[in-house]
């Protein structure tokens, strides 16, 4: 309420105190704090921080979860396995498909009007996806390296509705002041031409609740060849490192599941395909196959998901989201935190694991996938992997790991001790 901010002018100010557009701000991460100018900052050495690094040895001594780290690229994973991450609970494969370098070539195997068509463009991100994970498997050697195939809806990858209306709207007009003045005008026509198809592409993908509509595993079943793709780089990176004497432990997880014929279908495709991989390569490969369960069903039928799924990860992220009937985006910008001055809430529910509707679909899906799969490996890799109060929840119900930014594995590491320890007080 303090704050006033005047668009046309592009500033906004604070108790007098005026920011305008391009000055600098520096926001605390941890606090929200926002102070006007540019703050100096250091990147820590966690090397140097020997009483940090005693602590944390001390402990890994008592904590019964292991603690693994988001990373979608070499660099994160470098990072986690020296902040002490025991494996990578999310690599977001859709990440990579962002790189400038292959955009284009995504967004013409998008445009692409069946699979006979997508396949030459798929044949060209292919040696892409293998370098992708060739690099994260071999930062990861020896630890498990948990793969999402691609899970965001595909209108993600093309530009905005609006603003493809908008370049066709300026495109048409100057086509018209061209013509009328005998212009040569074939540059402007052929972006016409190309923008016209964007666009036609776009509005044919939009959807009225895209989280909701197709994609995860709905897209894998729809597009199987895209998902085949994925295996097939993974599969082949983990190969090539196999015969350099490394340990790759890829984990593909399949997203979005909500029925087990879903995971069934993908598995069935998918499987043979990482087969077929390895018979090529004369290698084997140490893998597994499982799914983020991150809507209510997949966690209420998560007895026969584990006949198929040889691990759960909770994406805990959208399970929130679909189990509040929430959205995230609009219910932050909104309401949200009305709701917690206001003690309707207790927490966030999206930094702080809601325990009684959340966490009550999570402990029922450990103890059912655990009947039908005794060994399942379970984890959680949405934010909550780096909560404390969270982590003590993931302890309490049984899961083998959480999964948190490379950053707060330290902060996992100690409130995964202290979660084990919180146990052992209160059982005496």
């Amino acid at each position: 309420e303090e704050i006033h901010v005047n668009e046309a002018a592009k500033k906004f100010s604070v108790n007098g105190r005026e920011i305008h557009e391009g000055d600098f701000i520096s926001i605390d991460g941890t606090t929200g704090q926002v102070f006007a100018g540019k703050i100096s900052t250091l990147n820590p050495d966690f090397q140097k921080e020997t009483d940090l690094q005693t602590i944390l040895g001390w402990a890994d001594e008592f904590r019964r979860l292991q603690v693994w780290a988001n990373g979608d690229y070499p660099r994160d994973a470098i990072r986690a396995r020296a902040f002490g991450a025991q494996g990578i609970g999310l690599c977001r494969t859709e990440h990579m498909f962002f790189e400038t370098t292959r955009l284009p070539i995504v967004r013409q195997m998008i445009l692409a009007k069946n699979a006979a068509e997508r396949q030459p463009f798929l044949d060209q991100l292919l040696p892409i996806q293998r370098g992708d994970f060739y690099g994260i498997l071999e930062a990861m050697d020896g630890l498990p390296t948990v793969i999402r195939l691609i899970d965001p809806p595909l209108h993600e990858f093309l530009p905005p509705f609006e603003e493809l209306l908008a370049d066709v709207a300026r495109l048409k007009e100057q086509l018209r002041y061209l013509e009328r003045d005998n212009v040569d005008a074939s540059y402007q026509k052929r972006e016409l031409a190309e923008k016209e198809n964007m666009l036609h592409a776009v509005e044919s993908l939009r959807e009225a609740n895209p989280m909701l509509g197709l994609r995860g595993c709905r897209l894998g079943i729809t597009m199987p060849e895209i998902t085949k793709m994925q295996v097939r780089a993974i599969f082949e990176a983990a190969c090539q490192l196999k015969k350099e004497g490394k340990d790759p432990r890829p984990e593909i997880m399949i997203p979005l599941v909500g029925n087990v014929t879903e995971l069934q279908n993908q598995k069935n495709i998918l499987e043979p395909e990482a087969h077929a991989v390895m018979q090529e390569q004369g290698v084997e490969v140490h893998y597994k196959f499982g799914t983020m369960i991150e809507i209510p069903r997949g966690a209420l039928t998560a007895g026969k998901i584990a006949e198929y799924a040889e691990f759960f990860s909770f994406g805990t992220n959208d399970l929130t989201q679909t189990t509040l009937g929430v959205s995230r985006d609009d219910a932050e910008r909104s309401f949200l935190q009305k709701y917690v001055d206001m003690k309707i809430l207790t927490a966030n529910p999206f930094q702080e694991l809601d325990r009684e509707g959340v966490g009550q679909l999570m402990e029922m899906a450990v103890k059912a996938g655990r009947k039908t799969r005794k060994k399942l490996e379970i984890g959680i890799c949405g934010e909550h992997g780096g909560d404390p109060s969270s982590i003590e929840f993931c302890d309490l119900i049984g899961l083998n790991y959480v999964s948190c930014s490379p950053f707060r594995v330290p902060v996992a590491r100690l409130a995964a001790a202290q979660a084990t320890l919180g146990h052992v007080t209160k059982d005496k």
